[in-house]
């Protein structure tokens, strides 16, 4: 298989550093740092750099022991950038060094949510396409203009530069990198050991979280929820929630929107997908029966929801939850 970014060391470097993410960075130690026989001799091998001293404390205050410093940089191929310590935290000058030094002998660099600020941090991402989790992407174009962020993937690969989304978003990457230079199998057995999907379609949109409604609204508008999650499988009008609600047409509508951030329509087409969701994780109904159950009408009407919502088929959804149910 021609791989014209295949990385120049098969030796993969994680960075660790005081305020380490710890899920982010497991993630890449599961992934690259477990001992693979099956896989043959010529699998990864890893490391673990400090970008500070050799003593790092974790987010969680756990203290951890590296193989070495930056100096490892310099035989990497693939350098890890998990959760950086913070959005506004200064990265080091000379992790900034060693980083360009990396990438310009053709190491691949690798950030996991939050880390990205570091690769943006050595002038490295000027001009391309980045990803992070959602709650950052606000911060990481206000700090860095040039860049071009894409916050509706769960990754993206630039070659040379790859860039991930929230922390879970890093196994993603780390799989489309063993399909990348070592192919689907070899990705597809990593995934079945961890017990994950080996592909997820769609994007953050899928995971983020909902508004949810003020105590002091779920309230009022209380019995308005019920009947709309009662009735996902028929048309619902405005004039009957507000005669079910007591209030006018125009009153309903603003208290809607102070205690959701949104209107009747739009919360109930999120019910209706999150309702889908649920029935395709179960796995038992037929795509036109859950587009009737949920209100869409036909398949044809699921499909263009769905894929409006959330980046991806339910056919797709259906499948990634499938694979964790197989022997």
């Amino acid at each position: 298989m021609t791989n014209m970014f295949a990385p120049p060391s098969p030796l993969v470097v994680a960075l660790a550093y005081d305020g380490l993410c710890m899920f982010e960075f497991g993630v890449a130690v599961e992934v690259f740092g477990l001992d693979r026989p099956e896989m043959g001799d010529d699998w990864y091998r890893f490391a673990i750099a400090s970008a500070e001293s050799r003593k790092i404390r974790s987010t969680a205050g756990l203290r951890l022991s590296v193989d070495g410093g930056l100096e490892l940089l310099e035989q990497a191929g693939t350098i890890i950038v998990p959760g950086w310590r913070g959005a506004d935290a200064r990265v080091p000058d000379d992790l900034v060094k060693a980083l360009r030094r990396a990438h310009a002998r053709g190491a691949r660099l690798m950030s996991i949510c939050s880390g990205v600020f570091v690769l943006a941090a050595s002038g490295l991402l000027h001009g391309r396409k980045v990803t992070t989790h959602w709650r950052y992407t606000e911060k990481l174009a206000a700090q860095f203009p040039d860049l071009t962020i894409v916050p509706d993937v769960l990754y993206v690969d630039e070659g040379q530069i790859l860039t991930s989304a929230g922390s879970a978003a890093g196994i993603d990457l780390c799989l489309h990198l063993i399909r990348r230079d070592k192919g689907a199998d070899s990705a597809n057995s990593v995934a079945r050991r961890l017990v994950v999907p080996a592909h997820r379609d769609g994007g953050q949109a899928q995971y983020i979280e909902a508004h949810v409604p003020s105590a002091h609204e779920s309230a009022r508008l209380g019995r308005i929820f019920d009947h709309m999650r009662a009735q996902l499988h028929r048309p619902i009008t405005l004039s009957e929630l507000a005669g079910l609600s007591g209030m006018s047409e125009r009153t309903l509508l603003r208290r809607f929107d102070a205690a959701t951030g949104t209107t009747p329509a739009k919360w109930l087409q999120g019910e209706r997908l999150r309702k889908a969701r649920q029935l395709l994780e179960e796995g038992a109904a037929t795509i036109d029966d859950i587009a009737a159950a949920c209100g869409f009408g036909s398949s044809t009407n699921l499909r263009h929801h769905f894929r409006k919502g959330l980046g991806t088929t339910p056919t797709a959804y259906r499948a990634s939850f499938s694979v964790l149910a197989q022997p």
